[in-house]
């Protein structure tokens, strides 16, 4: 195991900004394969994809049901320890109201992804 300090607000930003943020597919994975282990694992409340191409389609999946004006944003900094980060974020419309709120927990292995366990909030909450 590496002893470096991982850099957990910088990685998981990066992962909402240029995968969940990113609608072209081509600019989507090449971002996945540089934060993504290659046999990595996205587990969704009802799915899980492994693999660079299936997270790659996932997220194809979960961006087509959402309007194209729809951003993801982070509410405050990624934290983590142990190779552990969480990330707490935010959907919606620019300068709109908040649609979705979530938290990502990824862990990770030699600097990159393993698994990203994302967490929908309840409406409401």
């Amino acid at each position: 195991m590496s002893t470096a300090r991982l850099d957990y607000d910088g990685l998981m930003q990066a992962n909402l900004a240029r995968v969940f943020g990113e609608r072209d597919a081509s600019r989507r994975l090449k971002a996945i394969a540089q934060l993504y282990a290659p046999d990595a694992t996205l587990y969704e409340p009802d799915a899980a994809a492994k693999g660079h191409a299936a997270i790659n389609q996932a997220v194809e999946a979960l961006l087509s049901h959402l309007p194209p004006n729809f951003a993801f944003s982070a509410n405050g900094p990624a934290v983590g320890h142990h190779s552990v980060g969480r990330l707490r974020w935010q959907s919606g419309p620019p300068n709109g109201p908040v649609a979705v709120t979530g938290t990502d927990v990824a862990h990770f292995e030699s600097g990159r992804i393993h698994s990203l366990y994302v967490f929908l909030d309840a409406i409401g909450t």
